[in-house]
């Protein structure tokens, strides 16, 4: 028996029991979204339920906010996280400390972080009430709004605060595992230090960088507590909308609801697939290393 094998025997027990409950949901709230529910009624599939909200303003409404604060998330939290590694990737005093201090922030809960930013840049909070003493504004009232706000911005602020480090110590993995001998090279043959970071390091950084975003993507995209804190009434995220037409009183809602949470997963997966595509480059690389 390999090991590749052993391994396999010996996970397979935890595969089938969290894949049996996984897919036996997903099953079970496709059937629902396509308004297969006996107990009210309903014994003849069909695609009504997709049909309404497609064409529901509320609907397009919160699919475009989830897909702008993931978009957004996403690329200021890779960009953010490309830059810090750069610079933790450099020898100097101190990098140990800001080391530990940039990936501190990964064991503090998600819903902790949307407290702080609640606390910090709402317009009753901290920053408001130190505006308002320095004279900067008339009251806590004319402070921007950066919480409850139609552009998600206090929500991207916490997934930024959250996920620059996690794809910025992928990244110093892969630059570890690359080593310098390459950008050298680079520089021996004429580049400049620009040229070698863009031509050279940024190509083999990408597989990685892609798919550490991709995570992030279908998190900030199907994450629901930060947006029912953080985010605005009207429009809401669309996992905050799909919450709260589950949790309707009138049953023949739950169609509806289950619908919006098929579209969830199904960009939740196309991401997760976006992650398998460039994952596999990335530890052929390693192992080639």
């Amino acid at each position: 028996m390999t090991e590749r094998t052993r391994i396999i025997l010996m996970l397979a027990p935890a595969f089938l029991l969290l894949g049996g409950v996984f897919f036996s949901a997903l099953g079970l709230t496709l059937l629902r979204s396509f308004r297969y529910m006996p107990v009210i009624g309903l014994t003849e599939p069909d695609l009504a339920a997709y049909a309404t909200i497609l064409a529901s303003p509320g609907f397009l409404g919160s699919l475009g906010l989830s897909l702008w604060i993931a978009a957004v998330s996403t690329l200021t939290s890779a960009g953010l996280a490309l830059a810090a590694a750069l610079l933790l990737r450099q020898t100097f005093p101190g990098r140990r400390l800001i080391g530990f201090l940039f990936q501190l922030n990964l064991t503090v809960p998600h819903v902790v972080g949307a407290i702080g930013i609640l606390y910090l840049f709402s317009q009753s909070g901290a920053f408001a009430r130190l505006a308002y003493a320095g004279g900067l504004i008339g009251g806590p009232a004319e402070f921007p709004a950066l919480v409850h706000d139609p552009f998600a911005v206090g929500i991207i602020l916490q997934y930024v605060w959250k996920e620059v480090p996690f794809i910025g110590l992928i990244l110093l993995a892969n630059m570890q595992a690359i080593g310098e001998d390459h950008e050298a090279t680079a520089r021996s043959l004429g580049a400049t230090r620009w040229q070698a970071f863009t031509h050279v390091l940024l190509p083999m950084l990408m597989p990685g960088l892609i798919a550490a975003s991709a995570l992030v993507f279908a998190f900030a995209f199907g994450a629901y507590e930060i947006p029912l804190l953080l985010g605005a009434n009207a429009p809401e995220a669309l996992p905050v909308l799909a919450y709260r037409s589950y949790t309707d009183v009138d049953l023949a809602a739950r169609p509806e609801a289950m619908a919006m949470a098929m579209i969830i997963a199904l960009i939740g997966g196309a991401m997760v697939l976006v992650y398998a595509r460039f994952a596999r480059p990335m530890g052929r690389g390693r192992h080639a290393g």
